[in-house]
């Protein structure tokens, strides 16, 4: 990269004065990549001799430049050529000479831009890449999520050519245990030899059995082999398990490593920390920092207890799991069970809501648990601590790291501490993200965003925050706790508009009502004066992000598109006086002015924010019945539960093609990607699949069809909770395995919490409620 810049000065040298001096005068400060580009063009238009600057090397180099920082006569790029992969220079603009920066060094000129010239030596830095510097980990970007496809990758890799590298799986065995009780292996089972002898004698003993036959019917002699409880409830489960282990003993494979490992009984109690905002079943949506979290904790559970019992019995044993969410006790609840210590969640028979302190945790489960997942920054922060304290494994989901969705919050920080506490935010953040185990998150965008898109973890490889510390290696994307595993939409609320039998048609007279009624009031505005078109239809917060507004006024501008179909946007307050929120109270005068300036009375309707996630299920199949489509508009989605939910129920989408969405579906197949800064091109798309539909009464089936397929095949709570229960297994195994404990950097973190974090969160008041 280096030296394609150096080339390009050489061969562009007065292209590049004019352009870099056009940095320069635009004063000292940060440029982001929209404005580095437009300045390009601006070069190119206003002088014709500037056209080679457009095909050119450097124009590719700049285009991988997320910042730069400008301080005359310097200006200093932060170049990602791809994912994950960083290089930073700095040009002086006069002499237009090139230097490659260290990241310290890069990090110590951005901060001159708040500190004038830095001459303090000694400020604290961060860097964990040396405890990380001998850590496997892939090399690839592609690979960046696939945390365990590597390391079983590494692991089976390692026992294939030493054989040694086969004693901690030995070992592992027989030192498992479950509440005091052996499994899987006994002390007759000593040495590799000994266990391959005794797997081969078990496998043609179980073969004289009928597959079904139950395992209490040859569990003695199978013990007297050296084999305790945990390999099945059948014979053919027992002996696929014996199998499996025989081939990782003779030629171990990842899939077969990975299959096994998945299957050993080894989490029957978990802990799920969620302590922000007010944590219920009913009441609480809506309610100050609690919104879309609780929906995907608690169809979480109800997943995970399902999976963690079938795989329990699978397993031929007598154990009940046991699921606690921790969350805060809130004595004045507000209509909520927010005051209840503990509180059993509907639809599990072994799951709990725990308000309490910490060490009721152990008095509720009987014992430790051997999972504990945290949500959140505050979330994962407390699961840290927990798990450092009982040496359990550790499991991280972030759901939204705020430093992506406030640009320059770091640099920054001291103007937006009052409000936001930044500063303590992102310390917590980089000490949970690096004591986890591993991480599970719903998209790859989330680790490592896209070509163009800094992904909301890799954010935190590097970054300063002036006069506190700076931080030279925070977070590697490429580090093999890292793991896509995607949500789903809860099956029994979110079902196809096709399964007539269990439809919710008792509820289609009150959709009617908020969809065509007549009367104007609090819940619902505007008309729809001819119910036979097909219903454009979006659901979302409204603020600014997710752009209802933006989706309003493209339809608006289409007379096309007003004439083939109505619209309706389900959002927010009618009225400014109801809401407390800046932004929102932005876009319901925003939104009163579209409906006004463009008179779409009789094409749309704007219905209220609803809540009864039932009726919710049941509308987006109403608006399928109308063969309409759901469009999910928002300039930037981290996942898109809203898009899993209406694909669930069978209704074609179009989504955002920034974030989330734009994994979800393929393009053109199982939906389609919008690009909501582009509100023309959005409009022309919607046009033409209705068009396409009015020309062959076939495509919206197939559309919504396909959809339903690409939902089955990855976006269920049912692969969710396999998938999360076989990593737990995966990376418990390498925690004993590789004798790493990160002990080296949980230690370097302790330091940190102790010496930084603590005096931080001194700062911070006690929450105060507004609606009190």
């Amino acid at each position: 990269m280096r030296n394609t810049i150096q080339d390009t000065l050489a061969a562009h040298r007065n292209e590049l004065v004019s352009l870099f001096s056009r940095y320069v005068a635009r004063g000292n400060g940060i440029l982001q990549p929209h404005q580095m580009i437009s300045e390009l063009e601006n070069v190119i238009m206003d002088d014709e001799g500037m056209q080679k600057l457009k095909d050119s090397s450097f124009s590719k180099v700049l285009q991988s430049a997320q910042e730069a920082i400008v301080l005359a006569p310097f200006v200093a790029l932060a170049l990602r050529p791809r994912p994950g992969v960083w290089e930073y220079v700095r040009v002086n603009v006069y002499e237009l000479s090139v230097d490659h920066l260290s990241v310290a060094e890069y990090l110590r000129f951005k901060e001159e831009l708040i500190d004038g010239e830095c001459n303090d030596k000694y400020v604290l830095e961060l860097d964990l890449e040396p405890f990380n510097a001998s850590f496997p980990r892939p090399t690839r970007s592609s690979s960046i999520g696939n945390g365990v496809q590597f390391l079983n990758r590494h692991l089976s890799s390692n026992m294939f050519r030493n054989k040694e590298s086969l004693e901690p799986l030995l070992d592992f065995l027989r030192t498992h245990k479950h509440d005091g009780h052996a499994m899987m292996l006994n002390d007759r089972i000593q040495s590799i030899p000994r266990l391959q002898s005794a797997l081969a004698k078990a496998e043609e003993y179980l073969s004289k059995f009928p597959s079904t036959t139950p395992y209490s019917e040859f569990e003695f002699d199978l013990q007297g082999m050296g084999f305790e409880r945990g390999w099945g409830d059948t014979a053919q489960r027992v002996s696929e398990m014996v199998h499996l282990l025989l081939e990782i003993l003779q030629a171990p494979d990842p899939s077969t490593l990975e299959n096994f490992l998945g299957r050993i009984p080894m989490v029957f109690n978990v802990v799920i920390v969620s302590p922000h905002g007010y944590f219920g079943q009913a009441n609480v949506l809506g309610l100050p920092d609690t919104g879309g979290q609780v929906v995907y904790i608690l169809d979480q559970v109800r997943a995970l207890e399902s999976e963690m019992l079938l795989r329990i019995q699978n397993q031929g044993l007598d154990v009940i799991p046991k699921i606690l969410i921790v969350t805060r006790l809130i004595p004045d609840a507000k209509r909520t069970t927010c005051n209840q210590r503990l509180e059993r969640v509907s639809g599990t028979e072994h799951t709990h809501i725990l308000r309490d302190a910490s060490n009721e945790i152990a008095a509720e489960l009987q014992g430790v648990p051997d999972l504990i997942i945290g949500n959140y920054s505050d979330g994962n922060l407390v699961a840290t601590l927990l798990s450092y304290k009982l040496g359990i494994t550790q499991c991280n989901i972030a759901h939204a790291l705020e430093k992506t969705k406030y640009p320059d919050s770091d640099i920054f920080w001291k103007k937006h501490e009052d409000k936001y506490h930044f500063s303590s935010q992102f310390t917590a953040d980089l000490i949970a993200m690096n004591n986890a185990d591993f991480i599970i998150t719903s998209t790859y965008q989330e680790i490592a965003g896209s070509k163009n898109n800094v992904g909301q973890y890799e954010s935190h490889t590097a970054f300063t925050l002036p006069g506190l510390y700076r931080v030279v290696h925070g977070i590697d994307v490429f580090d093999p706790k890292f793991n896509i595993v995607s949500p789903g939409a809860d099956m029994c609320i979110y079902f196809p508009y096709s399964d007539k039998d269990k439809r919710l048609t008792a509820l289609h007279g009150s959709i009617e009502e908020l969809l065509y009624g007549a009367e104007q009031n609090d819940e619902h505005i505007g008309l729809l004066s001819d119910r036979s078109k097909p219903i454009v239809f979006s659901m979302a917060r409204l603020d600014r992000v997710k752009n209802l507004t933006g989706l309003v006024e493209c339809y608006a501008k289409s007379t096309k598109l007003r004439e083939m179909v109505n619209l309706v946007v389900v959002g927010g307050y009618m009225d400014v006086k109801n809401s407390r929120d800046r932004e929102e109270i932005t876009e319901i005068e925003k939104m009163h002015d579209l409906i006004k300036n463009y008179n779409l009375s009789g094409q749309f309707r704007w219905i209220a924010a609803q809540m009864n996630r039932a009726r919710n299920g049941e509308l987006y199949r109403y608006i399928a019945d109308t063969k309409g489509i759901f469009v999910q508009p928002a300039f930037y989605e981290a996942f898109g539960l809203t898009v899993v939910e209406a694909m669930t129920c069978g209704l074609p989408t179009f989504a955002t093609c920034h974030g989330g969405p734009a994994e979800i579906i393929e393009h053109g197949t199982s939906g389609f990607h919008v690009d909501p800064y582009n509100p023309d091109q959005v409009a022309e798309l919607l046009t033409d699949f209705f068009d396409q539909c009015q020309k062959d009464p076939g495509y919206w089936e197939k559309i919504s069809q396909a959809g339903l397929k690409r939902i089955y095949e990855r976006y269920t709570w049912k692969i969710y909770s396999e998938r999360l229960l076989t990593l737990a297994g995966v990376y418990g195994f390498w925690k004993h395995a590789s004798k790493l404990e990160r002990r080296e950097t949980r230690r370097y973190l302790e330091m940190f919490y102790t010496l930084k974090y603590r005096n931080l969160v001194k700062s911070i008041p006690l929450a105060v409620d507004e609606q009190h």
